[in-house]
């Protein structure tokens, strides 16, 4: 409740509009404690409070997902849900500084490109985190200095989950044996990689104003003699801001999709296309590059 506490003591000086949205995930016995717990806090501070159950282990195993990825999904549909219904501009979210570094470890991890090192932004589009570039000691210590008493969620000890393995073994392992202070030296390093990608992204735009010949909801078609004469790296960047503007995002485009599209680009052999997974299909034809939804 912490960053609730702080976003009211911004509500009078800037005229906020203040809702609460709560998951009861349904994971475990307390659950419902939490969701008492906030439902009264509300009441008591005249907050308007939605409150969702969702059986996220079941939708887990329904979609063939982990229940963290599960659990990720229904938050974000009912925060949209929230957004919408109150007509709301902006869902504020508790992410804190040690949050920010787990992130960057665990991308680390999977093989991350740049991408993942920048680690949790702190506003992207109506989302926002006030409280990102605080640690959670911090936090911990302003809640003991205002009274405040939270809630502890016991499934943030269950180390069968990766960020709760990272969270209570590696970082702790980390801080004792290597570098006491790695939560702010990753921050900084989110830092960096930040800026360079924000210089990155202008130089991918440059290019693809260059390389462009048309662009729908269904198709971008880029020059292939001018995408070819781009250094590689601004390749990579052109097809996948192609298939995000076609699809919104770039799910399931791996480093090797991306290396066998560059390749067929280079060839520059008419008729010849690849289906780098099932929705989208790369096709080189009379000089052009055809990135399309697959029908």
């Amino acid at each position: 409740m912490t960053l609730l506490h702080i976003l009211q003591k911004l509500k009078e000086k800037y005229n906020l509009k203040i809702y609460v949205a709560h998951i009861n995930h349904m994971i475990r016995e307390n659950a419902k404690i939490d969701e008492q717990y906030v439902e009264n806090y509300c009441k008591e501070n005249n907050i308007q409070c939605f409150i969702k159950k969702a059986d996220v282990v079941a939708k887990a195993e329904k979609d063939k997902n982990g229940v963290e990825e599960a659990g990720r999904e229904v938050r974000y549909n009912f925060f949209e849900e929230v957004l919408k219904n109150t007509n709301s501009n902006k869902i504020a979210i508790a992410h804190n500084l040690n949050d920010n570094a787990e992130t960057v470890i665990m991308n680390l991890l999977r093989g991350t490109g740049l991408a993942g090192l920048k680690g949790i932004e702190p506003k992207r589009g109506k989302y926002i985190r006030p409280l990102i570039e605080i640690p959670r000691e911090e936090i911990e210590e302003y809640c003991i200095q205002n009274k405040i008493k939270p809630r502890h969620d016991e499934s943030n000890d269950d180390t069968r989950y990766t960020r709760n393995k990272i969270r209570n073994i590696v970082i702790p392992y980390i801080k004792k044996e290597f570098n006491p202070n790695i939560i702010t030296g990753i921050s900084r390093l989110s830092d960096i990689v930040k800026e360079e990608q924000e210089y990155l992204k202008k130089e991918t735009k440059k290019a693809y104003d260059e390389v462009i010949i048309n662009e729908t909801e269904d198709n971008i078609i880029y020059n292939v003699r001018k995408f070819n004469e781009k250094e590689k790296l601004l390749q990579k960047r052109l097809i996948l801001l192609g298939i995000e503007k076609i699809f919104g995002n770039t799910k399931g485009i791996e480093k090797i999709n991306l290396e066998d599209i560059i390749k067929l680009c280079n060839n520059n052999i008419g008729n010849k296309f690849l289906k780098p997974n099932k929705n989208t299909k790369i096709e080189i034809k009379n000089k052009q590059i055809i990135i399309s939804k697959e029908i």
